[in-house]
């Protein structure tokens, strides 16, 4: 596979938008696949180009077995157990043998907006494991803790999904940078 898009989701949102990066992605680069962070191999197949990584953003960061218990007991969807997500994940993860481009997701609460990004932890952690982090860390809004997701929000990461196969395709590649854009 060329590309993959690891998430995790506590109440469906960040899942939505995986998938709608996912479609984007598929839409121009039909050799990409799409995994719950459970189901995530520690070891990255060799031929993997791009790795984009997404979770939601609880307590200003990624999630910690006790947000993800929190989230379980608000009555969250996740199937994941309270110690298993994309913090845990990418600190098991093997360093890439070859250079491997990646990117970086979160859902965050849009009003009240609530400052931290999971996004920007994943962007960074990455980034320290020798992966060529090739565009900003990305912000999709939720209305609340359970969401919904902001109108168009679905649409946008679809767009954003399609962006990302121009690091592959020979596209310009974007600078990086860990914030998301927190005017939106």
């Amino acid at each position: 596979m060329r590309a993959l898009v690891v998430y995790e989701s506590s109440f469906g949102n960040t899942g939505q938008i995986a998938r709608a990066i996912w479609n984007g992605m598929f839409s121009r680069l039909p050799d990409v696949a799409l995994l719950e962070v459970g189901a995530a191999p520690a070891r990255l197949p060799l031929d993997l180009e791009l790795l984009v990584v997404g979770g939601p953003t609880q307590v200003f960061g990624m999630s910690r077995p006790v947000t993800r218990a929190d989230a379980q007991a608000q009555g969250g969807t996740t199937t994941l157990g309270p110690t298993t997500g994309v913090r845990e994940w990418l600190a098991a993860l093997e360093a890439p043998e070859r250079p491997v481009r990646a990117a970086t997701f979160d859902t965050r609460i849009h009003s009240p907006h609530v400052p931290g990004s999971a996004a920007v932890g994943a962007w960074r952690a990455l980034r320290r494991a020798g992966f060529d982090v090739a565009a900003e860390a990305e912000s999709f809004w939720v209305l609340g803790t359970k969401g919904p997701l902001r109108d168009g929000e679905l649409e946008r990461a679809y767009s954003w999904g399609v962006g990302l196969t121009s690091l592959l395709l020979g596209g310009h590649r974007h600078e990086p940078g860990p914030h998301p854009a927190s005017s939106r």
